[in-house]
């Protein structure tokens, strides 16, 4: 039998939900570390592309605390709830739709929406289980996170676009 002859049997693209959450895993990984940050914040902040810019690095993380009774995994909370939500939602939103019509706009939007969600979720979570949290804090994130899902979440639905349902 030739090598080439042998039956697949491990698929050749992903599942919407796993392009999606590495393509999340790769915004926050690179838009959000602090050499990103730190180039990010000499753009110009009136414009729309800095604007935008700033925006993607909204979850920010560091490999260390700037205040050392917060600890990293404090200062880090709204980049791993992102990740974890991200890919939560991911396989929850498009499970019911999206495997009947595969590779439509409905993959899409259920990739974007799920971000969009992840977004606020985690902002309003990592509001409320921070340090200080309040009520009023935690909804003003929140309002942070969603519009940052909006604006970055045509990414990860055209990242979960790619894959299976």
């Amino acid at each position: 039998m030739a090598l080439t002859n042998r039956p697949r049997t491990i698929s050749r693209y992903g599942t919407a939900t796993g392009t999606g959450a590495l393509a999340a895993l790769l915004l926050v990984g690179v838009c959000g570390s602090p050499l990103y940050v730190g180039w990010v914040q000499d753009t110009d902040p009136d414009g729309a592309g800095g604007w935008f810019l700033r925006l993607l690095a909204w979850p920010a993380w560091r490999l260390h605390a700037d205040d050392p009774s917060q600890g990293v995994l404090a200062t880090d909370l709204r980049a791993i709830l992102l990740l974890i939500l991200a890919a939560a939602l991911l396989y929850l939103l498009p499970a019911g739709q999206a495997a009947r019509v595969q590779g439509t706009a409905s993959q899409f939007l259920s990739g974007w929406a799920a971000y969009a969600l992840a977004g606020g979720f985690s902002a309003l979570l990592a509001a409320l289980l921070g340090p200080g949290g309040s009520l009023l804090a935690a909804f003003q994130a929140t309002g942070t996170g969603v519009t940052y899902g909006f604006f970055a979440g045509w990414i990860i639905g055209l990242a979960s676009l790619g894959g299976r349902a």
